[in-house]
């Protein structure tokens, strides 16, 4: 018991005893983190440990461990060597362990045991140590005390607590606040104190504790109330605990006054007077009486009635309505109804003395009789309403009025009441005869019921009204009116089928069917569209392509149900708006240019023509070269193909180019298109002549040779192609002892002997040979030096070579060769140009052949160099100053007769 004692109510916070029944109590807050020492079951069994003294013989070291890890254990960690027991990382919280409120709470490895000790509300953690070795075994039991801490605020378990209080409760009433406040926290760390944020000077709170310890708020009236002053109470009831600091919680409450029957019935005046006419009609009304009690609900019914002081006759004449207090005139007045009237009446409330009110009614005879208003109605009427069609015509009548005199001794006068197209005037010739008539057109759209009276009065001041109502019946007048007459719309085009694009809506003024509106396509509407008949809602069942039709315009029409039926028309205009849905699109695929070459630099090869469909900048189009762009050149804009600089067609005969056409959209489309272009010839390389290869060489001519055999030959290709190509040659100079011994051909450049040759006819022959081209506009030309030397033998190479060195004296002969004539040497007749065009296509064709059979006797003439190279001397000169001079030592070859 001294420990238990200890246990709760010491100041220590933590403290430990030994007893021989191996207990140790320990007590810690709950929350603590992870590490905090709780205790130590060596130092506190009082065991030898190895910090203690040496032991006189070796001992085996201590060992503790926990019995079972039950719910206990996983909360505390025990070191196995010193016996010290910590916190584990797992948070000891007291309100989740401890449910129980009343008594120690006792948690062990699989099981809860509540004592009912009442001055206790801890919570105890039960733990059992095994101590070894066997010398120092025992089984300890460990206690440890959980603490609460204030780590919960108190909470009221409904956010709104209303509170009925009856008005009349007397001062120090108490009424119980259900739902307290809770808080898990116990003894002063729970709930201890209420109050209210405002009391209105009328409330207040205590706190009753019961024998458990629970605690109740209670309101107190500290004042007098009255619900007719005021209905509710509305404050704010706040709980606090004892913590330290102390945490509150809070609700609002209302206080509802609920009503009592305190209040009875009062009228506002003690008499009132009224004056009836003894003419008056059955049912007029003479007043009414109103009575005000302040309470509610069944409280303040109120209910009329005559005091027992009323006489019958007086009862029997006026009338009283027992819930409204409304008073009528329920008999005919006579000559024998008394003048004046005391009517006593009570205001009746439940428990209630009545209230009480005089009326004073005063009879005041009359000796005459009303006018009579007689009607005789022409119009449709029934139940004293006429029915008149808004398209009748202006003056239509309506009804007759006859007014008659009971008396037949006043003059009676008539006149009309009330706000209307209507005339009432004399029918003459008659007397006392009104026609009640229009003046204007009835619009069932502006107003479609009249209320007017006739009124009849005599001299003597009486005045008879008769109340005449008039409908205005609906008709087809009014055609439906659209919103918008030009009703404008967008559609991107690529749309989904059924794509909604407006909700026509057209208004009818007129009533009922006649107002109800049906749309329809005009038909200049296309096929495609649709409306629908009874919603207005129009839509496009296909895809729109803006590149097909960029916008459509067409009338739609709003037709109302009436008879005949009336229409309106409204004008719809549809823009496709674009999308990016078409490439960029070359007129060709392919585009040829044919171009001269040496053509200037930035000059105008061609135009590519590229369109595309879509508009704005989708429709915007750039250009560029993918291969070929450090030649050619493209203007976007334009698109004008340049070549940056001159082009060779020797050097290169064509070009192929791929030109990409990129739209301005999002994403862009592209497209490419081939470009080929072709450089023309122009006639821009001479002829160049490969052989002979220098004017200083010579070929020796044995005498013996036979006419017409061949002697050499001069060879020249020309770069150009074409006509430009078409080689000509021809002698223009001759020098020697007979020359005219030698020709050569204008086509092939042979040279051949045409006679035989006579003693006299040795030495050496120089011929001018000049190698011309065909080209145009003017044909370009080379010469070269044929030097032969007829003997049997070479005998003095020196003596030739001097000779050749010499300028030769050769008159030029400008002739003109004839590559068409034949070797008989005969002119071509020019009667026909049927044999040139042939001769110059099998030219052209044979180009190709001509370069391959160049390159075909370059080869032979290389190889036939080497063959007699001992044999042959030949010198090398430039042929129009554009060769250098070159000699080559080469011995004579002599040809044969062949």
């Amino acid at each position: 018991h001294l420990f238990l004692f200890l246990l709760f109510v010491g100041p220590f916070n933590c403290f430990a005893s030994y007893s021989r029944a191996t207990e140790l109590f320990y007590s810690l807050n709950e929350g603590l983190p992870a590490g905090v020492l709780i205790g130590s079951l060596a130092r506190d069994l009082r065991l030898p440990t190895a910090s203690g003294q040496r032991p006189t013989s070796p001992q085996p070291p201590l060992s503790f461990t926990l019995a079972s890890r039950g719910l206990g254990g996983q909360y505390v960690q025990l070191d196995n060597r010193s016996g010290e027991l910590h916190t584990s990382d797992v948070e000891i919280d007291r309100e989740a362990l401890c449910v129980e409120s009343s008594g120690v709470t006792v948690f062990g490895g699989a099981a809860a045991v509540s004592s009912s000790s009442p001055s206790s509300e801890s919570c105890l953690l039960l733990l059992d140590v095994l101590v070894l070795p066997q010398e120092y075994f025992r089984l300890v039991k460990v206690k440890i005390a959980i603490r609460d801490v204030n780590d919960n605020a108190p909470h009221f378990p409904v956010p709104h607590i209303r509170l009925s209080v009856p008005e009349n409760a007397p001062v120090n009433t108490r009424l119980a606040i259900e739902h307290p406040a809770l808080d898990p926290d116990v003894g002063t760390n729970g709930v201890q104190t209420y109050r209210l944020r405002d009391n209105y000077g009328v409330f207040t709170l205590d706190v009753e504790e019961n024998e458990s310890g629970e605690r109740t708020p209670y309101l107190i009236v500290m004042g007098a109330l009255d619900r007719e002053t005021r209905e509710e109470y509305v404050t704010v009831i706040v709980a606090e605990d004892g913590g330290t600091p102390p945490l509150v919680g809070s609700a609002t409450l209302t206080i509802a006054i609920s009503d009592i029957n305190d209040n009875c019935p009062q009228f506002s005046d003690s008499q009132l007077n009224v004056t009836l006419y003894g003419n008056s009609s059955l049912g007029t009304h003479l007043a009414t009486v109103h009575a005000v009690d302040m309470d509610l609900g069944s409280n303040a019914q109120i209910t009329y009635s005559y005091s027992q002081k009323v006489p019958q006759p007086s009862r029997d004449l006026f009338h009283l309505d027992e819930s409204t207090g409304a008073i009528t005139l329920s008999s005919k007045v006579d000559g024998d109804t008394p003048r004046l009237h005391r009517l006593i009446i009570l205001g009746n409330g439940p428990g209630c003395i009545p209230a009480v009110i005089t009326v004073l009614v005063t009879i005041i005879k009359v000796m005459t009789r009303p006018p009579e208003v007689v009607p005789r109605f022409i119009a449709n009427e029934a139940e004293g309403v006429v029915y008149l069609k808004e398209l009748e015509p202006v003056n239509t009548p309506i009804a007759f009025f006859t007014i008659k005199d009971p008396d037949e001794k006043y003059k009676v006068n008539c006149y009309l009441e009330g706000d209307g197209p209507f005339r009432l005037s004399p029918y003459k010739p008659y007397n006392n005869e009104y026609l009640l008539e229009t003046t204007k057109p009835l619009d069932y759209e502006t107003q479609q019921l009249y209320e007017i009276s006739v009124v009849a009065w005599n001299s003597e001041g009486f005045h008879v009204n008769k109340i005449i109502k008039i409908q205005v019946l609906d008709d087809n007048d009014n055609s439906p009116v659209f919103s918008q007459q030009l009703i404008e719309l967008s559609i991107e085009e690529n749309n989904v089928p059924n794509a909604f694009l407006t909700k026509l809506h057209a208004t009818d003024a007129d009533s009922g069917e006649r107002g109800q509106v049906s749309y329809f396509l005009g038909p200049d509407a296309p096929s495609y569209f649709s409306l629908d008949k009874s919603t207005g809602v129009l839509t496009v069942s296909t895809q729109l392509d803006r590149e097909e039709k960029e916008k459509y315009r067409y009338t739609v029409k709003a037709v109302d149900s009436g008879f005949p039926p009336r229409e309106s028309i409204a004008t719809v205009t549809i823009t496709v708006l674009d999308k990016n849905d078409n490439s960029p699109r070359f007129i060709n695929k392919d585009f040829s240019f044919f171009v001269p070459e040496n053509f200037p630099g930035f000059g105008e090869i061609g135009v590519i023509s590229v369109t595309d469909a879509d508009a704005g900048q989708n429709g915007w189009v750039a250009l560029s070269v993918l291969n070929g762009s450090d030649i050619f050149v493209i203007d976007t804009g334009k698109g004008v193909l340049r070549a940056k600089v001159s082009l060779d067609r020797e050097q290169q005969s064509s070009y192929v180019l791929w030109i990409e056409a990129v739209d301005g959209g999002d994403p862009a489309l592209s497209s490419t298109a081939k470009i080929t272009i072709l450089l023309l010839d122009i006639n821009d390389n001479p002829p160049l002549v490969l052989f002979p290869q220098s004017n200083m060489s010579y070929l020796l001519v044995l005498p013996s040779t036979l006419p017409g055999s061949p002697i050499t030959e001069v060879y020249a290709v020309d770069k150009d192609t074409g006509m430009n190509a078409v080689i000509a040659y021809s002698i223009i100079g001759r020098r020697g002892p007979r020359p005219e011994s030698f020709r050569i051909d204008p086509k092939t450049g042979n040279i051949t002997l045409e006679e035989s040759l006579m003693q006299n006819d040795y030495g050496l022959y120089r011929l001018l040979v000049k190698v011309s081209d065909h080209g145009y506009p003017e044909p370009l030309h080379s010469t070269v030096m044929v030097n032969l030397f007829v003997n049997d033998t070479v005998s003095n190479e020196s003596y030739i070579e001097s000779l050749l060195r010499k300028e030769p004296d050769i008159s030029i002969e400008e002739k003109q060769p004839q590559i068409s004539i034949e070797p008989t040497h005969k002119k071509m007749e020019s009667a026909s140009c049927m044999p040139t065009l042939v001769a110059l296509s099998i030219i052209s064709l044979g180009s190709i052949a001509l370069v391959t059979g160049m390159g075909i006797y370059i080869c032979l003439r290389k190889g036939k160099k080497h063959h007699r190279a001992d044999e042959n001397l030949e010198v090398q000169i430039p042929l129009n100053g554009r060769i250098n001079l070159h000699m080559l030592e080469k011995k004579p070859m002599e040809i044969s007769n062949i």
